[in-house]
């Protein structure tokens, strides 16, 4: 039953496990912006091939076998971002609609040579883990920018998949790797100054600084 709609519903349904922990109907449906009729049907579907375990009034957790296809369609969109970015010139915000429309239709052999011409990338173009060809992925837990404090200074580990938040750092030329120090904090909304490379300045909202993430660091003594 390997399909655009059973990988694009077991990716969804993966994700939505890593924020909470009974996943229902309502919930797959407000995240896929589809009615929760069909989720029903799809869920009986999926459940039947083995991809779920269905339990009622509790909601679905993925099974082993619809985890491993899950982590495989992201670990084929993570590398073809990657690959629009380094060979094709693609700028970091405009990959993830594209990736999206190839992640269902490359071959096995497609993705191996993609993971072998680029070196074997551990990170895509926005610093999100690439999951192996054995199906694991490494958990990363940056703190945000917005958790840091005056006189902080970090360096851009990773951001979210966002295309208007992507072409707005392109636009103040910040990027994974940047290092960024915080001069000032607005107690008021939580926007934040911060000098980009020792050089230009720009106030961020906290709506911004929440979803760019940091590695902090250490102070010279």
């Amino acid at each position: 039953m390997k399909n655009k709609s059973t990988e694009d519903y077991l990716k969804h349904i993966f994700w939505l496990s890593r924020m909470r922990d009974k996943i229902t109907t309502k919930a797959i449906a407000e995240r896929m912006g589809i009615s929760s009729a069909s989720v029903t049907d799809m869920i009986k579907k999926l459940t039947h091939h083995g991809y779920l375990d269905y339990t009622p009034y509790y909601g679905v957790r993925l099974t082993t076998k619809g985890d491993k296809l899950a982590l495989k369609v992201i670990r084929r969109h993570r590398l073809l971002e990657a690959f629009l970015v380094k060979a094709l010139g693609y700028s970091w915000e405009a990959v993830h609609d594209e990736a999206e429309r190839l992640e269902h239709v490359i071959s096995e052999e497609m993705e191996h040579r993609l993971d072998e011409f680029l070196g074997h990338p551990r990170y895509d173009p926005h610093g999100d883990p690439i999951p192996t060809h054995e199906g694991k992925m490494e958990e990363i837990h940056h703190p945000s920018l917005a958790e840091l404090s005056v006189g902080d200074t970090a360096r851009i580990m990773q951001v979210r998949d966002s295309e208007e938040l992507l072409k707005y750092m392109k636009r103040i030329r910040l990027s994974l790797n940047s290092r960024i120090r915080i001069c000032a904090k607005e107690s008021y909304d939580n926007s934040m100054r911060l000098r980009i490379d020792g050089k230009e300045e720009h106030t961020l909202s906290h709506e911004v600084t929440s979803n760019i993430f940091v590695k902090k660091e250490k102070e010279k003594k």
